[in-house]
């Protein structure tokens, strides 16, 4: 999957010269956290988000600086804090220059780009200019989409037996006498698992078959030092 197919075509964007408090009811009017700042001729100048009027004169939340710490990161910047904290324009506050991708971006990059630079949105562009944006919203949206279950006509139980235990065998953490039993598309697990974290894996992994309907869980946990088990919740809750 591609930036192409889950980016929002129709951007709504502001100007360098838009007022701060334009941009500010613009988000809010339109759910949106942030915007892209384009020039009259649709090139990517920076992006304002809502992160950007979080340190504002008006509130009072600009930043302030003793003597000490303000020796040591100069004028240069404290000016720079003025403009940002007294600004009246978006590009007062904009970043200048925002991470993009492009049209045939892969979704894996485009997610690893905004864990790794904290962002929530990336404009979408081709050069310069922008064709669309691409948000967590948009992403989530995605999955939405793609977790909608789909008919395999191979799915019968045989099929799902051997897909979960074909995958589960090929995992640095299957459970230790791996079984699985399928019947009517309802899942059973068994085995023996030294790691609580390695039940919610497995469980997943068979959530994610094609399928299954329902998953029921009977790894038993062992103690790797004493020894000592514990059956399955879902076992001990049947039994109570």
């Amino acid at each position: 999957m591609h930036a192409r197919q889950i980016m929002t075509k129709h951007v709504i964007g502001v100007s360098p010269q838009t007022s701060i408090l334009d941009a500010a009811n613009i988000m809010l009017r339109c759910h949106l956290s942030g915007l892209p700042v384009l020039d009259e001729n649709g090139m990517l100048k920076g992006i304002v988000t809502e992160g950007d009027f979080l340190r504002r004169a008006e509130i009072g939340t600009g930043r302030k600086r003793s003597a000490w710490l303000q020796f040591f990161t100069g004028a240069g910047r404290a000016a720079t804090d003025f403009v940002h904290e007294r600004g009246r324009k978006v590009e007062d506050v904009m970043t200048t220059d925002p991470i993009t991708v492009e049209e045939q971006t892969p979704l894996e990059e485009i997610v690893h780009l905004m864990q790794k630079h904290g962002v929530k949105r990336l404009p979408v562009v081709n050069g310069r200019i922008v064709v669309g944006i691409v948000t967590r919203a948009d992403i989530l949206q995605a999955v939405a989409s793609m977790a909608r279950e789909v008919p395999d006509p191979t799915a019968d139980d045989e099929h799902i037996r051997e897909r979960i235990a074909r995958e589960i065998n090929a995992t640095d953490w299957r459970p230790a006498g791996f079984q699985v039993w399928v019947r009517n598309g309802a899942v059973h697990l068994y085995g023996l698992i030294f790691d609580e974290r390695t039940r919610k894996a497995t469980i997943v992994l068979a959530e994610n078959t094609s399928g299954v309907r329902e998953v029921h869980d009977h790894l038993c946990f062992v103690d790797g030092y004493s020894g000592y088990y514990v059956e399955s919740p879902e076992d001990i809750k049947a039994a109570s």
